[in-house]
């Protein structure tokens, strides 16, 4: 699985560490990755997808069947 989310494509990006004394060492931004169950093409399918697309309602969730209380 990778670090990139499945709908914007949002991945690793690469940047620096920079101390006081301005002593830079490499390190990745990773994406907020969520695993949720989503509907893909007619079929619910579970998918990597960044908060970013969550909250923008770009992930149409499936339907959830509850059990009814008697």
């Amino acid at each position: 699985m990778s670090k990139q989310c499945e709908i914007c494509g949002k991945k690793s990006l690469v940047g620096n560490y920079v101390s006081h004394a301005h002593n830079v060492n490499k390190r990745r931004f990773n994406p907020n990755l969520k695993s949720v169950r989503a509907i893909l093409n007619g079929q619910v399918r579970k998918i990597s997808v960044c908060t970013n697309c969550i909250k923008s309602g770009f992930v149409q969730k499936p339907e959830v069947h509850k059990a009814k209380t008697v």
